[in-house]
């Protein structure tokens, strides 16, 4: 299967390189058309590996082609110990619901920077439950921003399959618009925190940068957005 996935993704990357469903597994083609010569068959799995890296995206004429990849950083981001990194753990929860602790960099966001403050009794001031429920709410946003384009409104990602394909064969934007919908249905539990609690989870805002941007008074966003986790956590059942 590495070599298939090897060709595949070279194959993917030729210009007018595209994949779709076809008897006995996904044929390869480079050119505009079906027209042109099916030039590697992979079977499900590599079809799934190709998915996953370089990815795919829905082609307008059918089946899907290869997503661009992401730009490279102007600077890349600082080795452990140097300036900005915070070596520790947080909390996050896997698939089955359990809470486990992975080692992180704690200078990445918000939400980790929160995690690390105390109140006036020196507690920490998230609870376990409310950080893991800010990294699973993450976590299903990626997923669903790898589909084929990304909107406000969470569970309005195009349908899996969209443009060809087998029938009732899952493309590689199935999981992109269940993630959506779980998106979606997350941060309407949050109620009035919803903003802050998208700005802060899903968009990477700073917490200053978010109460400005929502028209909130300086620490107010602070409060907010407790109040959403806690009602996150509430609707993933952690805790």
């Amino acid at each position: 299967m590495t070599g298939d996935a090897g060709r595949a993704r070279r194959l993917l990357a030729r210009p007018g390189g595209w994949i779709e469903a076809a008897p006995g597994g996904y044929a390869l083609r480079v050119g505009r058309d079906r027209r042109a010569r099916t030039l590697l068959t992979v079977d499900e799995a590599v079809f799934r590996d190709l998915a996953g890296s370089p990815g795919l995206k829905t082609r307008a004429g059918g089946g899907w082609v290869a997503r661009a990849a992401a730009p490279t950083p102007a600077f890349a981001p600082p080795e452990p110990g140097r300036p900005g990194v915070i070596e520790g753990v947080r909390a996050v929860m896997e698939d089955d619901g359990r809470i486990t602790s992975r080692r992180a960099n704690l200078g990445q966001s918000a939400i980790v920077w929160l995690a690390r403050r105390r109140d006036a009794d020196g507690r920490p001031w998230l609870a376990p439950r409310e950080i893991a429920a800010a990294d699973r709410l993450s976590r299903d946003a990626e997923t669903a921003a790898s589909g084929p384009s990304v909107t406000m409104r969470w569970d309005a990602l195009p349908r899996a399959g969209a443009g060809g394909g087998a029938s009732g064969r899952a493309g590689p934007d199935t999981s992109a618009m269940t993630a959506g919908a779980r998106v979606e249905a997350a941060l309407a539990a949050c109620g009035p925190a919803r903003g802050m609690v998208e700005a802060i989870c899903i968009r990477a805002s700073a917490l200053q940068a978010a109460e400005r941007d929502l028209g909130l008074g300086r620490r107010r966003g602070k409060a907010l957005l407790k109040t959403g986790l806690a009602a996150l956590a509430d609707h993933y059942r952690i805790g």
